[in-house]
């Protein structure tokens, strides 16, 4: 059987003063991150973000378009679309 795999939008505010999941920004779920957008750091915090957001390990958390743009898109392996979308929903109504 083949593991499941979701695939997230990301609209990312890098060098923000906060790391946090802000919401959703129409499709795309908007975060920000402290980092810089240098060297890959911004994008390996949104992975660090993300997976501590779901309670799954880092590794499970890509990058997968979009490294050098605001826009991204994620792939997070081990959940189905459905099992993203309700943590998420869980995440953000408990803040």
């Amino acid at each position: 059987m083949k593991p499941d795999l979701a695939y997230l939008e990301l609209k990312v505010s890098p060098r923000a003063s906060r790391t946090a999941v802000l919401g959703w920004h129409g499709s795309a779920l908007k975060v920000a991150v402290n980092e810089a957008p240098e060297r890959g750091r911004a994008n390996a915090a949104v992975e660090s973000l993300l997976a501590e957001t779901l309670e799954i390990p880092t590794a499970r958390v890509q990058v997968v378009a979009g490294r050098t743009s605001s826009r991204k898109r994620v792939a997070i392996n081990g959940l189905s679309e459905a099992e993203l979308r309700q943590r998420l929903h869980e995440r953000l109504l408990t803040g």
